[in-house]
């Protein structure tokens, strides 16, 4: 292999470290015990389960929504989890998630989903290319990309909920403000949100 190709396979992997780094009793969704056909993504959702369980619990929407018309989602920062009531109430779901690197890049309060993205985009922020300028400047739907599988966009500018490749950061203070999910989380998520559904961090 030449030292080009090395270089080029090195820059690659520094890049999606540091995306992974910086860009960084449950209801549902049920988890498999651990077993011969347990697969790696339940596995690390029952470790991030195991390490938030005195907080990572069932919520009611009440003291967060007053209702939960269009749909709601509760992200939970403290406890790294999300939560989502349909519009009827007759859907509740849990999900673990990876939260922002720090409280200067934490945003709290209410927003809402503007825009759904199956096989998002992404690049950068001015922000994170000022602190990061060996990142590209844009990165093209599939498995390099640090939106996973599915996006969705909140009326806050660059703030978004969506997947990762990089199953590591789940659990973690791993991004530079967004929310991310296991894919098959957002991949689920996506179908049951719709534009508009009410957003609250705190």
């Amino acid at each position: 292999m030449s030292d080009q190709s090395k270089n080029t396979k090195l820059s690659r992997r520094l890049f999606l470290g540091g995306t992974a780094a910086a860009a960084g009793a449950l209801a549902a969704p049920a988890l498999a015990q651990q077993g011969p056909e347990t697969t790696q993504g339940e596995q690390e959702v029952t470790e991030v389960v195991r390490r938030n369980i005195s907080s990572f619990r069932s919520l009611d929407w009440r003291p967060y929504f007053s209702s939960t018309a269009g749909g709601a989602i509760l992200v939970d920062t403290t406890s790294r989890a999300l939560h989502f009531w349909s519009s009827d109430q007759s859907i509740y779901k849990l999900y673990p998630t990876s939260v922002p690197l720090s409280e200067d890049l934490t945003r709290l309060g209410r927003t809402s989903v503007i825009r759904k993205v199956e096989g998002p985009t992404w690049a950068p922020t001015p922000s994170m290319k000022k602190r990061n300028p060996e990142w590209p400047d844009f990165v093209g739907a599939g498995p390099d990309n640090p939106l996973g599988t599915h996006a969705l966009y909140l009326s806050w500018t660059y703030y978004r909920i969506h997947g990762t490749h990089d199953t590591r950061k789940i659990g973690r203070k791993s991004s530079n403000g967004c929310i991310g999910l296991y894919n098959e989380h957002i991949a689920e998520l996506y179908g049951l949100v719709g534009n508009g559904a009410q957003v609250l961090l705190i």
